[in-house]
């Protein structure tokens, strides 16, 4: 009941305050903010996760601003009503001796007159119980009613939702296209760098080998020899360019015993908690399993975490990761700590990612990809 009369009031309030700056409300962008402040107090009241920023159309949100001054002011003036005249009777009825003659119990127009001790405690205790039966009543269904006409009238219609989802998954396509031209160029330098130069370097040594054969065998043997290492290297740095690409143990082990075999190489041991994840595509497969990665390697490098868990389960056409580390919390993406990496992979497939860090910890980082078969 408290968190509803907190509520109802505060609304009450901002009601009041609306009518007096209403031709600085009515201003677009200040409107929204506004709207935007009222929805987040309307999902706490009703348990709901938090929303972002309202994104519905100008003339919904001045539509809501109206009917917030309406409603809040009705039932702010309903609650105001009852649980005046139940705090006041309370007051009142004690001291009726000490007030002046004709005083009533209560008041807001409501009130029984107090002319002696058998009225006020027969007459103002009734009504120090109705009143108080209705605010416990009223304050609860009109706080949740208030809530929810506030969360309807702010929430998209499905043009709108269709319009912002058209929005979102085109930046998320360039994102990913961004992201993938990024990562073509990273391989592409990878080999060039790398193994192209050591198998550039191979064939130059059996070159000057063949040249050398009947001349001078110890050098034909130095050169093979160098040749052979540099064999063993190049596959080597092969190996590790495949890896970014899909990693082998995928194929191999699937996700769950990739992430078993993951978390022996990394610094913190994870606690692992692994659902029947049953059939997954290969491209979730491989953002889980890198998310996953990332996230250990961020924790052993920069949270001072002693212990993390990972928690992989699968809803239906959903994968849902989480990463919790005990360390020193505080994770900013904007710098370059590898979360807008794992944001831009999971964006990829039209995935979700959360973040919550407060500083001193714990950090959780929660991921969910559509599997849909």
């Amino acid at each position: 009941m408290w968190r509803g009369l907190g509520y109802l009031l505060g609304s009450l309030f901002t009601a009041v305050a609306a009518l007096f700056v209403l031709p600085v409300l009515i201003v677009p962008m200040r409107a929204r903010a506004w709207a935007s402040w009222h929805r987040r107090h309307a999902d706490r009241l009703l348990l709901s996760p938090l929303s972002g920023p309202v994104r519905v159309g100008t003339w919904r949100v001045l539509g809501w601003l109206c009917t917030h001054v309406v409603t809040s002011l009705a039932f702010g003036l309903v609650v105001v009503v009852c649980a005046g005249n139940a705090v006041t009777t309370a007051i009142t009825v004690p001291l009726w001796w000490a007030l002046p003659a004709g005083t009533r119990a209560g008041g807001f127009a409501v009130g029984v007159p107090l002319s002696g001790w058998g009225t006020a405690l027969t007459l103002g205790t009734v009504q120090i119980i109705i009143f108080a039966a209705l605010t416990y009543w009223l304050v609860p269904l009109l706080a949740r009613l208030h809530a929810r006409i506030c969360v309807v009238l702010l929430s998209p219609s499905a043009a709108e939702r269709l319009a912002q989802r058209v929005e979102t998954l085109t930046e998320t396509r360039a994102g990913a296209m961004n992201a993938h031209g990024a990562e073509l160029r990273r391989i592409e330098r990878d080999l060039h760098d790398g193994t192209q130069a050591r198998l550039v370097a191979i064939a130059m040594r059996l070159g000057a080998a063949r040249e050398s054969l009947d001349e001078d065998p110890k050098m034909v043997a130095r050169l093979l020899r160098e040749a052979h290492e540099g064999t063993e290297e190049a596959m080597v740095e092969l190996r590790e360019v495949i890896r970014t690409i899909y990693p082998p143990i995928l194929a191999d082990r699937g996700l769950a015993g990739a992430l078993a075999a993951l978390g022996t190489r990394s610094a913190i041991a994870p606690r692992l908690d692994i659902g029947d994840l049953g059939t997954v595509p290969a491209a979730v497969e491989a953002v889980a399993y890198f998310t996953i990665a990332e996230t250990l390697t961020n924790a052993a490098k920069h949270s001072q975490a002693t212990r993390t868990t990972v928690r992989v389960a699968r809803d239906s056409d959903r994968l849902s990761i989480q990463v919790t580390d005990d360390g020193i919390g505080g994770a900013d993406e904007t710098l370059g700590t590898g979360i807008a990496g794992i944001r831009h992979r999971v964006l990829a497939l039209d995935g979700t990612v959360h973040l919550h860090s407060p500083a001193g910890g714990p950090t959780t980082i929660t991921v969910s990809l559509p599997c849909g078969s």
